[in-house]
């Protein structure tokens, strides 16, 4: 299959702002779209032709280093653009909200460790929230790793490389992660993704 540069759900200047216009129109239409190139090109005569995105991910794992860094993002950014919404944040659907409790017994518990998550990552990765084994966990990975590769099923990812913050936020990095958790993320997508987790 051929990857393609998935839209932005909203507009350019909609999630300010907590995350700008010029952020996006960079992170998206260069970043992201620098991703689906090399991907692509990266899979022309591959053994990975015709696999599902996430099947490339997994299965690039450990044997293609370049093409794994290079789907593994474009996975990640088609996800990181449907987890943030306008005046986002807010109250957990009920499912979702009834594991995090179980999980972590506090909402804001789980928020500041989130948040925590996503700061000591050292230098570019992700911060995440996913279903393992049954469990809702926080997990951290470096560079384009995600918890398809850990045995996980990512259902909330914030993205820690510096192109994603560092025009609005420089290097205050907690800045930006409390603005996420608290103004940007889409919980009904979330919530969406763990209940298919669940199946």
């Amino acid at each position: 299959m051929t990857f393609t540069l998935p839209d932005l759900p909203y507009a350019y200047d909609a999630l300010q702002p907590y995350m700008s216009k010029e952020t996006l129109e960079y992170h998206h239409d260069k970043h992201h779209q620098a991703y689906v190139t090399n991907a692509n090109h990266l899979m022309t005569g591959a053994e990975f032709e015709g696999k599902s995105l996430e099947d490339v991910v997994k299965a690039s794992f450990g044997k293609n280093a370049a093409l794994f860094n290079n789907a593994g993002q474009h996975y990640n950014h088609s996800h990181f653009w449907k987890w943030m919404k306008p005046r986002g944040g807010g109250a957990l659907p009920g499912k979702l909200k009834e594991a995090v409790i179980a999980g972590f017994g506090f909402i804001e518990i789980f928020r500041e460790d989130f948040i925590q998550a996503g700061v000591a990552q050292f230098g570019s990765g992700w911060c995440w929230l996913a279903v393992r084994n049954g469990k809702i966990e926080i997990m951290k990975t470096a560079n384009g790793e995600n918890p398809l590769v850990r045995g996980g099923v990512p259902i909330l990812g914030c993205d820690v490389w510096e192109h994603s913050y560092y025009i609005d936020y420089r290097n205050r990095r907690p800045d930006y992660m409390k603005a996420f958790i608290e103004h940007l993320v889409n919980w009904d997508y979330v919530g969406e993704l763990f209940e298919a987790a669940n199946k």
